[in-house]
């Protein structure tokens, strides 16, 4: 969750409601955004 925030800035209660698959994939999303290449 914090990739999340750090990259979309985005408050916890945004992902709080969140199935956990699609906090996954915005997960996803914030590391390849970040330009990270590995977990």
């Amino acid at each position: 969750m914090a990739d999340i925030a750090a990259v979309f800035h985005w408050p916890p209660s945004v992902t709080d409601v969140m199935p956990l698959t699609e906090v996954l994939e915005w997960r996803h999303k914030a590391i390849q955004r970040n330009g990270a290449s590995n977990e």
